[in-house]
């Protein structure tokens, strides 16, 4: 028994002893010759030695036109001699283990002279497959820019740097994600944003600890300073033109490779609300069109829950004419106007569920066809009365003001606590959640700055741009509540100062 057992000890020694023998370059290969896109061949000719790569992530063009071209018929004894020879840009030479394997991954050539040589030359020879730039599909706009961000980041930054072409745009870099080795990167211009925000990124995103990292999504939620609230704290925008305006107030961008939308922080709840058309058209009709905007939103959220709550506790409140027309309506319906209201609204949520995850032709079908067929057949079914049916169809439809889509999500979402607090207290449950509603407001921050700004705190300065917007030559500074470094924009008195050529 006791033989045996050092028997086994010995057998285990001598395994551990070999794998302890094996070159460090070999070990770091077997894991990629398992893939069956991994290729590794010994070049013969008057230059031996061994190329290996991914085909999969490799541009076969440069392989054979740059690479092999240009070590045929010479004599190459070293890898420094072969990087004098190769004319492609970018060569290096390293024996870390790790940037070996990551830079196979990103599709480089990886050249030995020998098999078991530690050191080894990389080329760069990355073949990416992307869209092309195309026009936003989430945050259109009728006039101006049509131009949206796409999945690769280095041509997002391409698209942001053609607007900004000062050197004060500082990219910060890091990879995040155990598995996705995602690249993260974050922007600022440096001079103009608060060196606190742009530390306070970095620190957060440096300490993610997450083993995928697929869209700036992650990122937002990860990042926000409540992850149980409902409301988003950074706008997520698809558009370039509206990243730049945030840089040039001051704020911070974050963009992630593989993910079609930007991030900016610090936001507001104000900001949401704000379209990219409110700055291609006249300072009148954007300020008007965004107090719509808010009022829509306001009346997405109240209207069904006052509806409940007048009718289950307050019929005084309504106008003895308006009554006949209501009583008339619900003279056939056995559900009380909670169930009611419930049963419409949920119906809604499916037709927009349905119609956003179905092909767009057929989604657009489902919409139309099944909102006019199902409300149609409701009311004269008896499920409910066709009064709740405009009301209903009204909230709906305020609710697709808002330009940002998450935003939207929200106010879906929130409706339906109004609706339990106006069954159960009546026009005292609505306040009661409207107070719940502001007070989580008021304790919301975004990056640590106030999110209800420049409502609360009061910020008179800010104002030129949030529930309405003056015209640009009153806008000298930027908005305080991103805390910049350079707080003006522009000379005021220059701007004002209007000479024709003839004076």
């Amino acid at each position: 028994m006791k033989s045996r057992r050092m028997n086994r000890q010995r057998k285990l020694k001598e395994k551990t002893e070999k794998e302890d023998a094996r070159d460090p370059i070999t070990e770091t290969l077997s894991t990629f010759k398992k893939s069956k896109d991994f290729v590794q061949y010994h070049h013969t000719g008057q230059t031996v030695c061994v190329i290996s790569y991914i085909k999969t992530l490799v541009e076969p063009k440069i392989l054979s036109e740059n690479i092999l071209n240009d070590i045929k018929d010479k004599a190459i004894n070293s890898l420094e001699e072969m990087k004098n020879h190769i004319t492609v840009q970018n060569l290096f030479i390293t024996d870390d283990q790790d940037m070996i394997q990551q830079s196979l991954l990103r599709g480089h050539i990886m050249i030995q002279m020998n098999e078991e040589d530690e050191q080894v030359l990389f080329i760069p020879a990355d073949t990416t497959e992307t869209r092309k730039v195309s026009i936003p599909e989430v945050e259109f706009s009728v006039v101006g820019p049509k131009e949206a961000f796409v999945e690769s980041v280095d041509t997002n930054l391409n698209l942001i740097r053609q607007r900004l072409p000062i050197p004060e745009l500082t990219v910060h870099e890091v990879v995040i994600g155990k598995l996705t080795k995602s690249r993260v990167c974050t922007l600022y211009i440096h001079g103009i944003a608060d060196e606190a925000n742009v530390n306070t990124v970095i620190q957060r995103i440096g300490d993610i600890e997450f083993d995928e990292i697929i869209d700036s999504a992650y990122i937002s939620q990860m990042l926000s300073d409540n992850s149980n609230s409902p409301f988003p704290q950074f706008v997520d925008t698809e558009r370039p033109d509206r990243v730049v305006e945030a840089l040039a107030e001051g704020k911070i961008v974050i963009l992630v490779d593989g993910s079609p939308h930007a991030l900016t922080c610090p936001t507001t709840l104000i900001e949401f609300f704000s379209a990219s058309d409110d700055y291609f058209t006249t300072w009148h009709l954007a300020s008007v069109i965004r107090l719509l905007r808010l009022f829509s939103i306001a009346f997405s959220i109240i209207a069904t829950p006052l509806y409940v709550a007048i009718l289950t506790y307050h019929h005084e409140m309504i106008p003895e004419d308006l009554m006949a027309t209501i009583i008339t309506s619900r003279a056939d319906i056995p559900f009380p106007p909670i169930l009611e209201v419930i049963i419409l609204e949920l119906a809604i949520e499916l037709l927009r569920e349905a119609g956003a995850r179905l092909p767009t032709k057929v989604g657009q079908t489902i919409g139309i066809v099944g909102g006019i067929v199902i409300g149609t057949a409701a009311v004269e079914a008896g499920l409910t009365s066709n009064v709740l049916l405009i009301i209903v169809a009204l909230a709906a439809l305020a609710s697709f003001t808002t330009p940002i889509y998450q935003i939207a999500n929200t106010v879906r979402l929130i409706r339906f606590p109004f609706l339990i607090g106006a069954q159960w207290w009546g026009l005292i449950g609505v306040s009661m959640m409207v107070c719940l509603l502001i007070g989580h407001l008021l304790r919301l921050q975004s990056l640590g700055r106030p999110f209800l700004a420049p409502i609360y705190p009061m910020r008179i300065s800010d104002m030129k741009d949030a529930l309405f917007r003056v015209p640009f030559n009153k806008q000298t500074v930027r908005p305080l509540q991103t805390r910049p470094g350079d707080p003006v924009r522009f000379n005021a008195e220059r701007t004002n100062e209007k000479r024709d050529i003839d004076e």
